[in-house]
């Protein structure tokens, strides 16, 4: 069986080194300071400085990230999400077989959560779609109804004369249209904006 590469990520070395050594004790595990497949994120609670950690463990590891976390509040769960966080377990679970079902779950691209937490992020979700998405006209991806059409019709080929003709709009709509869409999500230009869309599945 391949062994799964895992890296280390805590705010103190005595965090990390326990962590190591119970992932040492893994058959299927290497511990690595290099490219690694998963990132194991130890800490008592996650402060301002565990989330400025996790966030620079997503952006340069750019893999999976199970958090041992001694507490997590509600409010920390979409952030933790948001920095690759696809799995939770307790400080106290580190020893046992959880950590080496989070790491290969992880590894094989899954998602674990404990129930009331999924609960509690599911809530979160259904809030943030209520109370900001929805009231102010947009899907989850960020975009209006209207925006997507432009964008599906901009992956058909259509200039933006035909869009224009095609929506009832006017061609100034359909380009204001266009500007915000790149503006807001920071695209180059209509064919990066397809390519967006089209990646995230919007299209």
């Amino acid at each position: 069986m391949e062994k799964v590469r895992v890296t280390v990520r805590s705010l103190d070395a005595i965090t990390s080194a326990g962590l190591t050594t119970c992932l040492d004790s893994l058959p299927d595990v290497i511990v690595t300071d290099g490219e690694a497949d998963v990132v194991i994120a130890g800490f008592d609670r996650l402060s301002a400085a565990a989330v400025t950690l996790l966030r620079t463990a997503a952006a340069d590891v750019r893999r999976p990230i199970v958090l041992v976390v001694n507490e997590i509040r509600e409010a920390e769960l979409l952030p933790a999400v948001e920095c690759r966080v696809v799995s939770i377990l307790p400080r106290a679970a580190a020893g046992d077989d959880r950590l080496a079902k989070a790491v290969r779950t992880a590894a094989t691209g899954g998602a674990e959560l404990p129930p009331n937490l999924l609960g509690q992020l599911v809530g979160h979700a259904e809030k943030l779609h209520n109370e900001v998405l929805a009231a102010h006209g947009l899907t989850a991806s960020g975009l209006s109804p209207r925006e997507v059409d432009v964008l599906r019709l901009m992956a058909d080929g259509l200039d933006t004369n035909e869009i224009a003709k095609n929506l009832s709009y006017s061609e100034r709509t359909v380009k204001n249209i266009i500007y915000t869409i790149t503006s807001r999500l920071r695209l180059r230009n209509r064919p990066h904006a397809v390519a967006y869309a089209m990646r995230a599945g919007i299209i």
